[in-house]
């Protein structure tokens, strides 16, 4: 087994657990050794994805500050898949559409198939999904942050004012009722905020994992947006409205 998908398989075993111990992943891979074990989390601990534990145990880091976007493809992946899935079939023949940064955004886009759709995007990971039911496709300018596969910035922001959507589908870094829907960074906050503001509906794409979760700046409430998340989150009920992916 490759480093990387071992790797993977580590992520999806804490996902689902959430402490864990070194002898545990032993079991799991048949014939690797320990050290190439530790050799593991300990590059998941470098990129801030885990946390080594006293006594052998390890856990899941979900911090404040932004995660590197290869890094977040290891979390929760089956539901970021079924929310981006599920994203796609809100997509109408015809719609313009903006489609955010964001893991959630990205895996949205390769299921996409109503005809005529036009998208506006400030995600670099899309350049490699554009396919052939999308009439034109447009990429925002703006500084690229390379970390996170975003677009921007004061030309970001110009850009986007100057636009309508029928539908926004954003990322976010952490969702609440009173945290609202936030990211760690304000160009990308602006840039959500504007995207909202210039949509008929705004959709905001979340696993579960990010409620309640707090970053630096707030982009707008949760209340201003249709909240798509992969399961039913008692402390948004009557409060917020939110669709759960099927």
């Amino acid at each position: 087994m490759i480093p990387y998908v071992r790797r993977e398989k580590i992520m999806d075993e804490l996902e689902n657990k959430q402490i864990m111990y070194i002898e545990d992943f032993l079991k799991i891979f048949d014939g690797v050794s320990e050290s190439t074990i530790r050799r593991d989390l300990k590059m998941l601990e470098d990129e801030n994805f885990i946390v080594l534990l006293r006594g052998g145990a390890v856990k899941l880091k979900l911090d404040s500050h932004e995660i590197p976007v290869g890094t977040k493809k290891l979390l929760y992946k089956e539901d970021k898949e079924k929310i981006g899935k599920f994203a796609a079939s809100l997509v109408e023949d015809d719609d313009c559409i903006y489609i955010d940064s964001g893991t959630s955004c990205t895996a949205m886009f390769k299921y996409i198939k109503a005809r005529g759709v036009r998208v506006v995007t400030s995600n670099t990971q899309i350049l490699n999904e554009v396919n052939h039911v999308i009439e034109s496709c447009i990429v925002v300018g703006g500084e690229v942050n390379k970390k996170i596969d975003s677009i921007s910035g004061p030309l970001t922001d110009d850009t986007l004012k100057n636009m309508n959507f029928d539908k926004s589908f954003l990322g976010a870094s952490g969702f609440g009722t009173v945290v609202g829907i936030n990211t760690p960074d304000f160009r990308e906050a602006s840039k959500k905020s504007i995207a909202k503001t210039n949509s008929k509906k705004c959709y905001v794409l979340a696993d579960s994992s990010k409620f309640n979760k707090s970053t630096l700046c707030k982009a707008f409430e949760i209340q201003e947006c249709i909240l798509v998340t992969n399961k039913e989150i008692p402390g948004l009920k009557g409060i917020s409205e939110y669709i759960v992916a099927e």
